[in-house]
C-alpha cells in the first residue's frame, strides 16, 4: 500500500520551517550579562521599577542582536534603541496628559509614519517597530519616574548590551585585532561562496550557489560599511580588510560568468579562492596560488571554447587578489549611498503607502480595543494594557513572514510561554527567582530567534518576569487573551482591501531591481566600459543586491494565504528573468574585456531576455518597459 504524501500550503509550511545553523554562544553570553544583572542591580538598590525599564531596554535591543561585525552593530542596535527611547517618552507624556480617544488617535498616526519609514531598509524597519512598542509601553505601563528619566533608563539599558556587543569577542577564534573577528570571517565567506560556485558551475546547483555568493557579498558589504568616526578605514587591519573585499570582486565576476556558461570547469579552479579564504581569516600569507587552468592563446585549443574569456578573467582575478594580499591596503567598497530624495520617495512610494495604511490601522485598531477594555474594566483592574498594541505591531511587522505564519507562531508561543511562565510562578522564590528567569530568557533569545513561535514563547517568560518583579500579578491569562484578540485584529487589517495597489512592496521593490538591471547592462554595454571596472562592480552589486531584496519579498508573499498570495501572482518569474540578464550581462563584461565584442551567444541571450522580461512585466501588470531603451 503506497502512502500519499499531504501538500502542505505555503503559509503553514513556512509555519513550521526553522532555521539552522550553531548555537551562537557569545550571543547567549550577552543575553545572559544585559537584562537580568541589570534588573538585579536595580532590586538590591530598592529602586526595582528603574530596573524594569533598564531590563526592558535591553531586552528589545538583545531582539535585534544579529551576527556580523561590530560597526553593523552600532547601526543594527543603536538606531532601533535612539527610536525606542523617543517612543517611549512620546507614549509616556501622551498616555499621562491625553484621554482614550485623542491617545488613540495620536498612536494611529505615529504607526502611519513609523510603517511609511519601515519601507526604507532592515535598520529603519527595526527602529520603527521599536518605537512603536515602546510608545504603547510608555503610555500603557504605570511607573512612578517621568517620560524623560524612563527614556534615558531605557537607552541605558540599550547602552549596556551594546557595550557589551562591542566589549566581548564575536567568534570563537580570533586573531590579529579582535575588534575585526565579524569582519574577517564575513570577508572569507565571501572566498568560500566563490570556491563553492566554481565547484558547482555546469551542474544544476549552480543558480543556489550564486545566489548564496550574492548573500554573502551582502553581508560582507555591510559587515565593512557600517557607522565610522573617519571617511575612511583607519587602521591597518581595516584597510587590509577592505583590500581583501575589493580583490573579491573580480573574482566573483569571473565565477559568474563561468557558471554562466553552462560548463563544468577544473575542480583546482576553486583552489585558489580558498586559500584566498583560509588567508583571510587566519591572517596568514596566501603562498603561491594555484592557476585555475593555463590560460593559453587565443589561438589554442582553449581559446576556442566558450569558457576560455571566463578562465582568463578568474585567472587574473586571482593575481590581482594575490597583489592586494600582499599590499593590503585599500577603502572602496564599491557602494553608493541612497540619497535623502530617493528615501523620501521610497516612504511617501506604494511599499511606504502600503505598509504604512496597514501598520496605522492595525496599531490605531489594537490601541482602541485596548483602551475600552481598559476603562470598561472587562478583565477587571487590569492598568497594563500595552501588550495588545504592541503584540499587534510585532505581528504586522513582514520582516518576521507571512501574515499567518505570524499569527500562527505569535499566538503559539504566547500560549506556550504563559503557560510555562504560570507553572514556573509556582515553585521559584520571589523576586531572585524571577530575576534569575529574566537572565535565562535574556540568554535564549538569541537561540529562539530560528523561530518565531519559540522567540514569542521566551520574549513572553521574560515580559512577564519584568511585570511580576514590577507588582503586576497573575498577567499571564491576560496575555493570552489579549494575544489572541491582537491575532484576531492582524488577520482582519491584513485582508481588508487598503489604498493603493496591494502587493505595494513586491512591485516596488522589483521595479528597483529592474532598474538597478537596465543601468548595469547599459554600462556594460557602452562604449569605454573597460576603463570603468570600478564603476562596472559597483553597479553589479546594485543590480544583485537589488534582486535579493526583491526575491525576499516575493518568497514571502509567494507564503501568505491565498487572499494575499494573488496580488503577487507573476513575480517570481520576473525576478528569474532578471536574475537570468544580470548574469548574462556579467558574462558580457567578461567576454568584452577578453575580445572587445560580444558573440552572437551572447547577443542573442540579451535580445531574448529583455523581449522576455518586458512580456512577464505586462502579463503582471509592471511598467512595460525599461528606464531607458537599450540596444545589443
Amino acid at each position: 500500500m503506497r502512502l500519499t504524501r499531504l501538500a502542505v500550503p505555503p503559509w503553514l509550511a513556512h509555519a513550521l520551517r526553522a532555521q539552522r545553523g550553531p548555537v551562537p554562544w557569545n550571543a547567549v553570553l550577552r543575553g545572559a550579562l544585559a537584562a537580568g544583572p541589570l534588573l538585579l542591580v536595580a532590586v538590591l538598590s530598592g529602586r526595582t521599577s528603574l530596573g524594569v525599564i533598564a531590563a526592558l531596554g535591553a531586552m528589545l535591543t538583545g531582539i535585534n542582536d544579529r551576527p556580523g561585525s561590530r560597526r553593523v552593530a552600532v547601526e543594527r542596535l543603536g538606531v532601533p534603541a535612539l527610536a525606542g527611547a523617543a517612543g517611549l517618552l512620546i507614549g509616556s507624556y501622551a498616555g499621562q496628559h491625553t484621554g482614550a480617544v485623542t491617545l488613540t488617535l495620536l498612536l494611529t498616526g505615529l504607526g502611519l509614519l513609523a510603517g511609511a519609514v519601515s519601507a526604507v531598509g532592515p535598520v529603519a524597519s527595526g527602529a520603527a517597530t521599536q518605537f512603536l512598542v515602546a510608545s504603547a509601553i510608555g503610555a500603557g505601563m504605570p511607573l512612578p519616574e517621568p517620560g524623560w528619566v524612563r527614556a534615558l533608563l531605557f537607552l541605558g539599558g540599550a547602552g549596556w548590551l551594546l557595550a557589551l556587543r562591542l566589549a566581548l569577542p564575536t567568534t570563537a577564534v580570533n586573531t590579529g585585532d579582535y575588534r575585526f573577528d565579524g569582519e574577517r570571517e564575513a570577508v572569507g565567506g565571501v572566498y568560500d561562496s566563490i570556491a563553492q560556485l566554481l565547484l558547482a558551475a555546469g551542474g544544476p546547483d549552480a543558480t543556489r550557489r550564486r545566489v548564496a555568493l550574492t548573500a554573502a557579498l551582502d553581508h560582507a558589504q555591510d559587515a565593512l560599511d557600517g557607522p565610522r568616526l573617519r571617511r575612511y578605514a583607519s587602521s591597518a587591519a581595516e584597510r587590509r580588510l577592505h583590500a581583501q573585499y575589493a580583490a573579491a570582486l573580480p573574482l566573483a565576476e569571473a565565477a559568474t560568468a563561468l557558471a554562466w556558461t553552462g560548463e563544468a570547469v577544473p575542480a583546482r579552479a576553486a583552489e585558489g579562492p580558498r586559500r584566498l579564504a583560509l588567508a583571510v581569516r587566519t591572517g596568514a600569507p596566501t603562498g603561491p596560488l594555484p592557476a585555475p587552468a593555463v590560460p593559453g592563446t587565443r589561438s589554442g585549443p582553449l581559446g576556442s571554447t566558450p569558457v576560455a574569456p571566463a578562465l582568463r578573467a578568474l585567472h587574473d582575478a586571482l593575481l590581482y587578489a594575490a597583489e592586494a594580499f600582499d599590499r593590503g591596503s585599500g577603502n572602496a567598497l564599491h557602494t553608493r549611498r541612497r540619497t535623502a530624495v530617493s528615501l523620501v520617495s521610497t516612504v511617501l512610494g506604494s511599499a511606504g503607502r502600503e505598509y504604512g495604511i496597514r501598520v496605522a490601522l492595525c496599531f490605531g485598531a489594537s490601541v482602541a480595543v485596548a483602551q475600552a477594555l481598559h476603562h470598561a474594566r472587562w478583565y477587571g483592574n487590569h492598568p497594563h494594557w500595552y501588550w495588545l498594541p504592541a503584540t499587534a505591531v510585532f505581528l504586522v511587522k513582514p520582516d518576521l513572514g507571512p501574515l499567518a505564519s505570524r499569527v500562527l507562531c505569535r499566538a503559539a508561543g504566547t500560549v506556550l510561554g504563559a503557560v510555562a511562565f504560570a507553572g514556573l510562578a509556582l515553585v521559584l522564590p520571589r523576586p531572585e527567582g524571577f530575576v534569575a528567569l529574566v537572565a535565562v530568557s535574556g540568554a535564549l533569545i538569541p537561540v529562539a530567534t530560528r523561530h518565531f513561535a519559540a522567540q514569542t514563547a521566551v520574549v513572553t517568560v521574560l515580559v512577564l518576569s519584568l511585570v511580576m518583579v514590577g507588582g503586576e500579578p497573575q498577567a499571564s491569562w491576560n496575555r493570552i487573551v489579549e494575544t489572541l484578540l491582537a491575532c484576531a485584529i492582524v488577520l482582519l487589517v491584513g485582508h481588508l482591501p487598503t489604498l493603493g495597489q496591494r502587493g505595494g512592496t513586491v512591485r516596488a521593490r522589483l521595479t528597483r531591481a529592474t532598474e538597478a538591471a537596465d543601468v548595469y547592462l547599459a554600462h556594460v554595454l557602452s562604449d569605454g566600459t573597460a576603463r570603468d571596472r570600478t564603476g562596472r562592480w559597483v553597479l553589479r552589486r546594485e543590480a544583485y543586491r537589488a534582486l535579493a531584496e526583491a526575491r525576499t519579498a516575493i518568497d514571502l508573499a509567494a507564503a501568505e494565504l491565498p487572499a494575499l498570495a494573488r496580488h503577487s501572482e507573476g513575480t517570481d518569474e520576473i525576478a528569474v528573468t532578471l536574475e537570468r540578464l544580470v548574469d548574462t550581462t556579467t558574462a558580457c563584461a567578461v567576454q568584452l574585456d577578453d575580445t572587445g565584442r560580444l558573440t552572437p551567444r551572447h547577443t542573442d541571450r540579451i535580445t531574448e531576455l529583455l523581449g522576455e522580461l518586458a512580456e512577464r512585466r505586462e502579463r503582471a501588470g509592471l511598467r512595460t518597459a525599461p528606464t531607458r531603451p537599450l540596444t545589443v
